[in-house]
């Protein structure tokens, strides 16, 4: 059973607080080449924020993303794993809660973040593995 890997998140966490412009977000996910960031106040988790989020909540309905607070489009109380969880539960509530990004607590505290694209990669390098597990089984081992 593979576990949570942190390997390729950056090693400062990108957040915002509740009170924030959305524009803040924004940039945030520009300069650090992100598509979520998390709403932390007082050390604690109480959100996250999506580029979708800020086009569907907040641009396409033509709001002002410099007068808007990231507390009035985040998802609060998002959902989160621990890094002992197996990778396959994230990718199963990925799938079925439409996640792209899933916020790692340990011991109440943020740790990192697991995206869609994350659980993909450890897929496909998995698959890797198995394929040359099996091409050394077949030529060392054949018939």
């Amino acid at each position: 059973m593979r576990k949570v890997e942190l390997k390729s998140q950056p090693a400062v966490l990108v957040s915002v607080g509740p009170d924030d412009m959305v524009v803040t977000a924004l940039q945030l996910m520009r300069d650090k080449r992100v598509r979520a960031v998390l709403v932390i106040e007082a050390d604690r988790l109480i959100g996250i924020v999506t580029q979708g989020d800020c086009a569907i909540k907040a641009l396409l309905p033509g709001l002002d993303a410099k007068c808007l607070a990231v507390k009035t489009i985040m998802t609060a109380e998002p959902m989160t794993v621990r890094l002992a969880d197996p990778i396959e539960a994230c990718m199963g509530l990925m799938a079925a809660q439409n996640f792209g990004h899933l916020p790692v607590v340990e011991a109440n505290i943020v740790v990192g973040v697991v995206s869609i694209g994350d659980v993909v990669k450890d897929s496909i390098r998995q698959m890797g593995q198995q394929i040359n597990f099996l091409e050394t089984y077949i030529t060392g081992h054949g018939a």
